[in-house]
Protein backbone atom coordinates (compact mmCIF):
# COMPACT_ATOMS: atom_id res chain seq x y z
CA UNK A 1 0.00 0.00 0.00
CA UNK A 2 1.23 3.53 -0.82
CA UNK A 3 2.10 5.51 1.93
CA UNK A 4 0.35 9.23 2.08
CA UNK A 5 4.36 10.46 2.36
CA UNK A 6 5.20 8.08 -1.11
CA UNK A 7 2.28 9.90 -2.83
CA UNK A 8 3.38 13.00 -2.36
CA UNK A 9 7.18 12.21 -3.57
CA UNK A 10 5.93 10.75 -6.63
CA UNK A 11 3.54 13.69 -7.13
CA UNK A 12 6.65 16.08 -6.46
CA UNK A 13 8.53 14.04 -9.30
CA UNK A 14 6.14 14.08 -11.45
CA UNK A 15 5.77 18.15 -11.68
CA UNK A 16 9.24 18.38 -11.32
CA UNK A 17 9.70 16.30 -14.51
CA UNK A 18 6.75 17.85 -16.32
CA UNK A 19 7.97 21.38 -15.11
CA UNK A 20 11.59 20.26 -16.76
CA UNK A 21 10.13 19.00 -20.47
CA UNK A 22 8.15 22.64 -20.82
CA UNK A 23 10.97 24.80 -20.14
CA UNK A 24 13.21 22.49 -22.73
CA UNK A 25 10.14 22.00 -25.27
CA UNK A 26 10.50 25.65 -26.44
CA UNK A 27 14.66 25.71 -27.00
CA UNK A 28 14.21 22.39 -28.94
CA UNK A 29 11.45 23.41 -30.93
CA UNK A 30 13.55 26.69 -31.23
CA UNK A 31 16.47 24.77 -32.16
CA UNK A 32 14.79 22.77 -35.38
CA UNK A 33 12.55 25.20 -36.40
CA UNK A 34 14.68 27.92 -37.01
CA UNK A 35 17.46 26.26 -38.44
CA UNK A 36 19.59 27.47 -40.15
CA UNK A 37 19.74 31.32 -38.67
CA UNK A 38 23.27 31.71 -39.39
CA UNK A 39 25.73 30.45 -42.09
CA UNK A 40 27.14 27.30 -41.78
CA UNK A 41 30.61 25.68 -42.07
CA UNK A 42 31.24 22.94 -45.06
CA UNK A 43 34.46 21.51 -44.19
CA UNK A 44 36.13 19.59 -46.93
CA UNK A 45 38.99 17.23 -45.33
CA UNK A 46 40.60 17.36 -48.74
CA UNK A 47 43.27 20.40 -50.81
CA UNK A 48 41.15 22.62 -53.05
CA UNK A 49 40.45 21.93 -56.61
CA UNK A 50 39.37 18.43 -56.96
CA UNK A 51 36.37 17.22 -57.94
CA UNK A 52 35.06 16.43 -54.15
CA UNK A 53 36.17 20.25 -53.39
CA UNK A 54 33.83 21.61 -56.59
CA UNK A 55 31.02 19.37 -55.74
CA UNK A 56 30.87 20.89 -51.96
CA UNK A 57 31.35 24.34 -53.34
CA UNK A 58 28.39 24.02 -56.07
CA UNK A 59 26.28 22.73 -52.90
CA UNK A 60 27.19 25.13 -50.43
CA UNK A 61 25.90 27.32 -53.00
CA UNK A 62 22.53 26.09 -53.53
CA UNK A 63 21.91 24.83 -50.23
CA UNK A 64 23.02 28.35 -49.02
CA UNK A 65 20.55 30.15 -51.45
CA UNK A 66 17.46 27.57 -49.92
CA UNK A 67 18.03 28.36 -46.49
CA UNK A 68 18.94 31.97 -47.19
CA UNK A 69 22.19 31.61 -44.83
CA UNK A 70 25.80 31.43 -46.20
CA UNK A 71 27.72 27.95 -47.06
CA UNK A 72 30.99 28.50 -46.07
CA UNK A 73 33.13 26.20 -47.71
CA UNK A 74 36.59 25.37 -45.95
CA UNK A 75 39.50 23.23 -46.69
CA UNK A 76 40.81 21.03 -43.80
CA UNK A 77 43.04 18.54 -45.98
CA UNK A 78 46.02 16.25 -44.12
CA UNK A 79 46.30 12.71 -43.26
CA UNK A 80 44.01 11.35 -46.16
CA UNK A 81 40.83 13.23 -45.16
CA UNK A 82 41.13 12.56 -41.02
CA UNK A 83 41.99 15.89 -40.19
CA UNK A 84 38.95 17.47 -41.61
CA UNK A 85 36.98 14.73 -40.37
CA UNK A 86 37.99 15.01 -37.23
CA UNK A 87 37.46 18.78 -37.13
CA UNK A 88 34.09 18.39 -37.65
CA UNK A 89 33.39 15.23 -35.34
CA UNK A 90 34.40 17.22 -32.04
CA UNK A 91 32.33 20.55 -33.21
CA UNK A 92 29.08 21.05 -31.92
CA UNK A 93 26.48 18.63 -32.94
CA UNK A 94 23.83 21.94 -33.70
CA UNK A 95 24.03 21.38 -37.88
CA UNK A 96 25.84 24.04 -38.30
CA UNK A 97 29.26 22.03 -39.21
CA UNK A 98 29.24 19.50 -41.79
CA UNK A 99 32.00 18.06 -43.74
CA UNK A 100 31.56 16.52 -47.30
CA UNK A 101 32.67 12.96 -45.96
CA UNK A 102 34.06 10.22 -48.00
CA UNK A 103 34.72 6.55 -48.92
CA UNK A 104 38.47 7.23 -47.78
CA UNK A 105 37.58 9.06 -44.55
CA UNK A 106 34.46 6.68 -43.53
CA UNK A 107 35.23 3.20 -45.10
CA UNK A 108 38.44 2.57 -45.63
CA UNK A 109 40.68 4.75 -43.29
CA UNK A 110 38.95 3.05 -40.25
CA UNK A 111 40.93 0.11 -41.23
CA UNK A 112 44.16 1.27 -42.45
CA UNK A 113 45.04 3.83 -39.34
CA UNK A 114 46.31 2.74 -36.08
CA UNK A 115 44.26 5.38 -34.96
CA UNK A 116 41.57 7.92 -36.01
CA UNK A 117 40.42 11.17 -34.41
CA UNK A 118 37.10 10.34 -34.59
CA UNK A 119 34.64 6.90 -34.83
CA UNK A 120 33.12 7.29 -38.14
CA UNK A 121 29.92 6.09 -37.01
CA UNK A 122 29.26 7.00 -33.52
CA UNK A 123 30.88 10.84 -34.37
CA UNK A 124 28.37 11.05 -37.36
CA UNK A 125 24.94 12.14 -37.97
CA UNK A 126 24.79 11.02 -41.78
CA UNK A 127 22.64 13.59 -44.08
CA UNK A 128 22.86 12.23 -47.50
CA UNK A 129 24.79 10.24 -50.44
CA UNK A 130 26.15 13.05 -52.95
CA UNK A 131 27.52 10.47 -55.45
CA UNK A 132 28.70 6.86 -56.52
CA UNK A 133 31.68 7.24 -58.98
CA UNK A 134 33.74 4.02 -60.34
CA UNK A 135 37.21 3.95 -60.59
CA UNK A 136 38.34 2.25 -63.85
CA UNK A 137 41.20 0.54 -64.85
CA UNK A 138 43.19 2.08 -67.75
CA UNK A 139 46.05 1.04 -69.46
CA UNK A 140 49.16 2.66 -70.94
CA UNK A 141 47.72 3.28 -74.73
CA UNK A 142 50.95 1.69 -76.26
CA UNK A 143 51.75 -1.11 -73.57
CA UNK A 144 48.35 -2.42 -74.60
CA UNK A 145 48.50 -2.18 -78.82
CA UNK A 146 52.15 -3.66 -78.44
CA UNK A 147 50.78 -6.90 -76.26
CA UNK A 148 47.42 -6.88 -77.96
CA UNK A 149 45.91 -6.29 -74.55
CA UNK A 150 42.23 -5.64 -75.15
CA UNK A 151 40.35 -6.63 -72.21
CA UNK A 152 40.47 -7.72 -68.12
CA UNK A 153 40.93 -11.23 -69.74
CA UNK A 154 43.61 -10.21 -72.24
CA UNK A 155 45.44 -8.26 -68.78
CA UNK A 156 45.53 -11.19 -66.38
CA UNK A 157 46.74 -13.95 -69.50
CA UNK A 158 50.06 -11.73 -70.03
CA UNK A 159 50.21 -11.39 -66.26
CA UNK A 160 50.77 -15.17 -66.27
CA UNK A 161 52.39 -15.41 -69.46
CA UNK A 162 55.09 -12.32 -68.31
CA UNK A 163 55.53 -13.21 -64.12
CA UNK A 164 56.96 -10.28 -62.24
CA UNK A 165 56.34 -7.60 -65.66
CA UNK A 166 53.53 -5.85 -64.72
CA UNK A 167 53.36 -3.15 -62.30
CA UNK A 168 50.44 -0.64 -61.32
CA UNK A 169 50.40 2.41 -60.12
CA UNK A 170 48.73 4.36 -57.14
CA UNK A 171 48.45 7.26 -55.63
CA UNK A 172 49.62 5.39 -52.35
CA UNK A 173 49.67 2.75 -50.26
CA UNK A 174 45.96 2.24 -49.18
CA UNK A 175 45.08 4.47 -51.84
CA UNK A 176 41.55 3.27 -53.60
CA UNK A 177 43.55 2.37 -56.58
CA UNK A 178 45.99 0.25 -54.57
CA UNK A 179 42.69 -1.50 -52.61
CA UNK A 180 41.54 -2.25 -56.24
CA UNK A 181 44.77 -3.65 -57.35
CA UNK A 182 45.26 -5.42 -54.83
CA UNK A 183 41.65 -7.21 -55.29
CA UNK A 184 42.24 -7.78 -58.57
CA UNK A 185 45.22 -9.25 -57.60
CA UNK A 186 43.24 -11.62 -55.24
CA UNK A 187 40.34 -12.67 -56.84
CA UNK A 188 41.51 -12.32 -60.40
CA UNK A 189 45.24 -13.61 -60.53
CA UNK A 190 46.42 -10.67 -61.34
CA UNK A 191 50.60 -10.96 -61.27
CA UNK A 192 51.37 -7.54 -61.21
CA UNK A 193 53.90 -5.23 -58.83
CA UNK A 194 52.39 -2.19 -57.08
CA UNK A 195 54.27 0.89 -57.45
CA UNK A 196 52.93 3.71 -55.02
CA UNK A 197 53.10 7.41 -56.53
CA UNK A 198 52.68 10.32 -53.61
CA UNK A 199 48.88 11.28 -55.00
CA UNK A 200 46.80 10.18 -58.03
CA UNK A 201 48.18 12.91 -60.31
CA UNK A 202 51.72 11.95 -60.68
CA UNK A 203 51.34 8.14 -60.76
CA UNK A 204 48.23 9.12 -63.60
CA UNK A 205 51.64 10.51 -64.95
CA UNK A 206 53.72 7.60 -64.32
CA UNK A 207 50.68 5.88 -66.48
CA UNK A 208 50.88 8.10 -69.80
CA UNK A 209 54.90 8.40 -69.43
CA UNK A 210 54.83 4.51 -69.89
CA UNK A 211 56.67 3.84 -66.46
CA UNK A 212 53.54 2.22 -65.29
CA UNK A 213 51.48 -0.28 -67.43
CA UNK A 214 47.92 0.11 -65.56
CA UNK A 215 46.13 2.31 -63.04
CA UNK A 216 42.70 2.21 -61.19
CA UNK A 217 41.89 5.66 -61.74
CA UNK A 218 38.95 8.00 -60.54
CA UNK A 219 36.74 8.41 -63.33
CA UNK A 220 36.86 12.14 -63.18
CA UNK A 221 40.16 11.96 -63.64
CA UNK A 222 40.81 9.92 -66.43
CA UNK A 223 37.47 10.17 -68.31
CA UNK A 224 39.08 13.40 -70.60
CA UNK A 225 42.57 11.05 -71.53
CA UNK A 226 39.89 7.84 -72.45
CA UNK A 227 38.19 10.16 -74.80
CA UNK A 228 41.34 12.08 -76.20
CA UNK A 229 42.67 8.36 -76.72
CA UNK A 230 45.74 8.54 -74.26
CA UNK A 231 45.09 5.60 -72.16
CA UNK A 232 42.43 2.95 -72.60
CA UNK A 233 39.59 1.80 -70.37
CA UNK A 234 39.62 -2.00 -69.94
CA UNK A 235 36.67 -2.02 -67.17
CA UNK A 236 35.23 -0.24 -64.41
CA UNK A 237 34.93 -1.11 -60.99
CA UNK A 238 31.41 -0.92 -59.99
CA UNK A 239 29.17 -3.68 -60.15
CA UNK A 240 26.99 -1.63 -62.71
CA UNK A 241 27.92 -0.05 -65.94
CA UNK A 242 29.00 3.72 -65.88
CA UNK A 243 26.43 6.24 -68.15
CA UNK A 244 29.91 7.69 -69.23
CA UNK A 245 31.35 4.89 -70.63
CA UNK A 246 28.79 2.72 -71.63
CA UNK A 247 30.71 0.22 -73.74
CA UNK A 248 33.26 -0.21 -71.12
CA UNK A 249 32.19 -3.73 -68.89
CA UNK A 250 32.24 -4.13 -64.96
CA UNK A 251 35.24 -6.33 -63.74
CA UNK A 252 32.46 -8.35 -62.70
CA UNK A 253 31.14 -8.57 -66.34
CA UNK A 254 34.79 -9.44 -67.52
CA UNK A 255 34.86 -12.69 -65.27
CA UNK A 256 36.09 -11.69 -62.21
CA UNK A 257 32.91 -12.02 -59.89
CA UNK A 258 31.68 -9.97 -57.13
CA UNK A 259 34.10 -7.49 -58.37
CA UNK A 260 32.53 -3.73 -56.66
CA UNK A 261 34.48 -1.35 -55.48
CA UNK A 262 34.12 2.79 -56.20
CA UNK A 263 34.51 5.86 -54.38
CA UNK A 264 31.92 8.34 -53.15
CA UNK A 265 31.03 11.03 -50.94
CA UNK A 266 28.47 12.40 -49.12
CA UNK A 267 27.38 14.77 -46.26
CA UNK A 268 27.73 14.55 -42.31
CA UNK A 269 26.74 16.54 -39.39
CA UNK A 270 28.59 15.54 -35.82
CA UNK A 271 27.40 12.80 -34.25
CA UNK A 272 23.87 13.67 -31.71
CA UNK A 273 22.66 16.31 -34.41
CA UNK A 274 18.47 16.66 -33.61
CA UNK A 275 16.91 14.27 -35.74
CA UNK A 276 14.17 17.79 -37.04
CA UNK A 277 18.05 19.39 -37.82
CA UNK A 278 19.16 16.26 -39.56
CA UNK A 279 15.93 16.38 -41.60
CA UNK A 280 16.22 19.86 -42.56
CA UNK A 281 19.22 20.01 -43.67
CA UNK A 282 19.06 16.03 -46.09
CA UNK A 283 15.73 18.20 -47.65
CA UNK A 284 18.14 21.05 -48.58
CA UNK A 285 20.63 18.49 -49.98
CA UNK A 286 18.71 16.57 -51.81
CA UNK A 287 16.53 19.32 -53.71
CA UNK A 288 20.18 21.20 -54.23
CA UNK A 289 21.29 17.33 -56.19
CA UNK A 290 18.27 16.84 -57.98
CA UNK A 291 18.36 20.11 -59.83
CA UNK A 292 19.26 19.74 -63.51
CA UNK A 293 22.37 22.40 -63.45
CA UNK A 294 24.48 20.39 -60.44
CA UNK A 295 23.35 16.46 -61.74
CA UNK A 296 24.95 18.23 -65.10
CA UNK A 297 27.92 18.91 -63.31
CA UNK A 298 27.83 15.46 -61.26
CA UNK A 299 27.46 13.84 -64.63
CA UNK A 300 30.28 15.85 -66.43
CA UNK A 301 32.41 14.67 -63.18
CA UNK A 302 32.01 11.16 -63.85
CA UNK A 303 29.15 10.91 -61.23
CA UNK A 304 26.10 8.87 -60.88
CA UNK A 305 23.65 11.40 -58.77
CA UNK A 306 22.69 9.27 -55.60
CA UNK A 307 20.71 11.66 -52.77
CA UNK A 308 18.46 9.71 -51.09
CA UNK A 309 17.30 9.72 -46.85
CA UNK A 310 19.55 10.06 -43.77
CA UNK A 311 18.55 6.23 -42.87
CA UNK A 312 19.47 5.03 -45.97
CA UNK A 313 23.11 7.11 -46.13
CA UNK A 314 23.84 5.69 -42.77
CA UNK A 315 22.81 1.87 -43.75
CA UNK A 316 25.03 2.35 -46.93
CA UNK A 317 28.31 3.65 -44.89
CA UNK A 318 27.80 0.78 -42.64
CA UNK A 319 28.09 -1.55 -45.62
CA UNK A 320 30.81 0.19 -46.89
CA UNK A 321 32.64 -0.05 -43.71
CA UNK A 322 31.99 -3.81 -43.68
CA UNK A 323 33.17 -4.33 -47.70
CA UNK A 324 36.69 -2.28 -47.05
CA UNK A 325 37.24 -4.16 -43.45
CA UNK A 326 38.12 -7.12 -45.81
CA UNK A 327 39.32 -5.29 -48.89
CA UNK A 328 42.18 -3.66 -46.48
CA UNK A 329 43.10 -6.62 -44.83
CA UNK A 330 43.81 -8.85 -47.88
CA UNK A 331 45.84 -5.58 -49.46
CA UNK A 332 48.04 -5.20 -46.29
CA UNK A 333 48.35 -1.99 -45.97
CA UNK A 334 48.57 -0.06 -42.80
CA UNK A 335 49.85 3.62 -41.30
CA UNK A 336 50.51 4.46 -38.34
Amino acid sequence: MMTPLLSRCLRALSACAVAVALAFAPALGHAAGDFPNKPLRFVVPYPPGGPLDLMARVLAEKVGAEFGQTVVVENRAGAGGNIGAGVVAKSPADGYTLVMGAVATHAINPWLYASLPYDPIRDFSPITLVAAVPNVLVINREFADANGIATVGDLLAYGKSHPGRLNYASGGNGSAGHLAGELLRARGGLDAVHVPYQGAAPAQLALLSGQADIMFDNLAAAAPLIRDGKVKALAVTTLARSSLLKDVPTIDESGVKGFDLGTWFGVFAPGGTPLPVVERLNQAYVKALNLPDVRERLLIMGSDTRPGSADDFKAFVAGEMEKYREVVKLSGASIN
